[in-house]
């Protein structure tokens, strides 16, 4: 990666990300969480405070170093055992049926392949394991949704590859999952472009 993506955009992922807007959705979609998690995207480890004691260890999957360096204090501050533990949520590095539940937090907006991804963690996935997400997309709204096919490029190149316009409950259920709950809202305080979420939790599947 070149140094605005692996430097920069951490920083700006880790205080546009970690502000107290998006608190009450980590709060939310961590809620559940539990036996050994495997996290897409871990960041800076803003979902960190928010683990709940059910969760007993958590596989971190993070590219960037700098946004690791960033996750240093949250890890101090935490009794879960975390671990980096791989650079490319399309490709884990896990054999078939290993983890109990799997998070993703405004991560599928900038992976290239995200059906890829998601697609691989079902893989790793243990029968009857669920996947609980949050990720800004595309908009309920025809007029926002206009608004972000036109800000999408801008948004790409500032902010590491993201997208305004992936529509993520299409992609969570293209690769296999079927969604047991969703809520989708505009995140309080945000620009509607940027502030469409999805929030749900996958059903638990048969192996």
């Amino acid at each position: 990666m070149g140094f605005y993506t692996d430097r920069i955009v951490p920083r700006l992922v880790d205080v546009s990300c970690g502000a107290s807007l998006t608190e009450s959705s980590r709060k939310r979609v961590c809620a559940g969480l539990h036996g050994r998690v495997i996290e897409i995207g871990f960041g800076s480890g803003l979902n960190v405070p928010f683990y709940p004691e059910a969760v007993t260890s958590v596989s971190a999957v993070e590219p960037a170093d700098e946004a690791w360096r960033l996750a240093r204090k949250r890890l101090a501050r935490t009794s879960v055992p975390v671990e980096r533990s791989g650079l490319d949520g399309q490709s884990l590095p896990f054999p078939d049926n290993t983890f109990d539940t799997a998070l993703s937090t405004w991560t599928m907006c900038t992976i290239p392949d995200a059906r890829a991804a998601l697609r691989e963690v079902r893989r790793v996935l243990k029968p009857g394991g669920t996947l609980h997400f949050v990720e800004h997309g595309l908009a309920p709204h025809e007029k926002v949704r206009r608004w972000q096919h036109r800000l999408e490029p801008i948004q790409k190149a500032v902010a590491g590859g993201c997208h305004l316009t992936r529509d993520i409950p299409g992609l969570v259920r293209g690769a296999g999952f079927e969604i047991g709950d969703l809520d989708t809202f505009y995140e309080d305080g945000a620009p509607k472009v940027m502030g469409a979420l999805s929030l749900g939790v996958t059903a638990p599947f048969g192996g």
